[in-house]
C-alpha cells in the first residue's frame, strides 16, 4: 500500500467514516460554537461529495440524490466510532 487514503478508499462507508472522525477531531476546537454532530455531517458529506467526483462514481442525478443520506450514516458511524474509543479509554484509566 503506496497511500494512506486514495480516492476510491474515501468512496467507500469504511473510509469516508475514518476520515470524518479524523478531520472531525481536528477541527472540532476551533469550531467550538457549532455542535460537533453538524461539523461531522458537513465533513462527511463534502468527503463524499470529493470523492464520488473523483472516482467517477455517478453518472445520473439519483447517485448524487443520495449523497446527503450517505452523509448522515458516514456521520453516525464516525460520531459513534469515537464515542466508543473514548469510553473504553476513560475506562482503561
Amino acid at each position: 500500500m503506496n497511500e494512506f487514503f486514495t480516492w476510491g478508499l474515501l468512496a467507500t462507508f469504511a473510509g469516508a467514516s475514518a476520515a470524518t472522525a479524523i478531520i472531525t477531531q481536528f477541527v472540532k476546537e476551533p469550531l467550538a460554537k457549532i455542535p460537533t454532530q453538524i461539523v461531522s455531517y458537513v465533513i462527511s458529506l463534502v468527503i463524499l461529495l470529493l470523492a464520488t467526483a473523483a472516482t467517477g462514481g455517478t453518472g445520473d442525478w439519483t447517485g448524487w440524490a443520495i449523497i446527503p443520506l450517505n452523509a448522515v450514516l458516514v456521520s453516525l458511524a464516525s460520531n459513534g466510532t469515537y464515542s466508543a474509543i473514548q469510553r473504553i479509554s476513560d475506562k482503561n484509566e
